[in-house]
């Protein structure tokens, strides 16, 4: 399948990794769906997106670029999502489940963490994709090459989290948003085993910290000089996989993550 003929949604699109995604997606050709949880935040991304002088004008037109309203915990909007997208398009290509919350890291010591900062992170981060994904994959099992990638992250590793020698141990111990990144590793690897026989691949990225508002709470006060279009070319090349690619995988800019 070539690019121009796929169709693909990204989570969380209007920033950060998610709009890098979408960018990088726009570039290549692909039919982008730019998906927020509110219109306006959908519209001015897509609005950003033809703007961009990196996103080739014939291709960021009509239905190329779509801004999609889609709150990934509201069981009733991803229902709805799912419909307009069979609607417009009849099928869908690639699936990026990024859409995420940290829940605020000042209030995710173990001991201090409640049930409710756990129910939160949770229902975004591990839920969401859960429900977006079964919602959309009637659409994908109608693609030719239809490809998952959940952006997951290195904080959700138990060997580097447990490596004296990696800085992330280094860290503050946090509670509820590696818990979810790690249960979304996992998630990864079952929807792997279940949709390789219809040829789905199915695969988690870690895009590494970035220079996102969304990261520079997790750095707790690292500096970062990554961008978010080079965290975002994992995840672009994981939703581009050829029919030998690898599934249930979890992978960074260098190659396999240790879980």
């Amino acid at each position: 399948m070539t690019n121009e003929h796929r169709i693909a949604l990204v989570t969380g699109a209007n920033r950060g990794i998610g709009y890098a995604v979408a960018r990088r997606f726009a570039a290549r050709g692909l039919t982008v769906l730019v998906s927020a949880r509110d219109p306006e935040r959908a519209a001015a991304a897509v609005d950003r997106l033809r703007a961009d002088p990196g996103v080739p004008a014939g291709r960021a037109g009509g239905a190329r670029l779509w801004p999609l309203t889609l709150d990934v915990t509201d069981r009733a909007g991803v229902s709805a999502a799912a419909r307009q997208v069979d609607d417009r398009f009849g099928r869908l290509d690639v699936l990026v489940n990024n859409a995420g919350i940290s829940g605020g890291m000042a209030a995710q010591l173990p001991s201090a963490t409640t049930v409710e900062t756990m129910r939160e992170v949770f229902a975004t981060n591990l839920f969401g994709v859960l429900a977006v994904t079964n919602a959309l994959l009637p659409l994908l099992r109608r693609s030719t090459a239809a490809r998952i990638v959940n952006v997951s992250s290195a904080v959700g590793s138990f060997a580097r989290q447990s490596d004296p020698g990696h800085y992330l141990s280094g860290q503050p111990p946090l509670a509820a948003y590696p818990a979810a990144k790690a249960a979304l590793t996992m998630l990864t690897v079952q929807y792997a085993r279940e949709l390789r026989s219809a040829g789905i691949l199915v695969n988690a990225a870690a895009p590494g910290a970035c220079d996102t508002g969304f990261t520079r709470e997790l750095a707790l006060g690292r500096r970062i000089t990554r961008t978010a279009d080079r965290g975002a070319a994992v995840v672009e090349r994981l939703a581009l996989l050829g029919p030998d690619g690898p599934s249930g995988g979890f992978f960074d800019e260098d190659g396999p993550v240790d879980w």
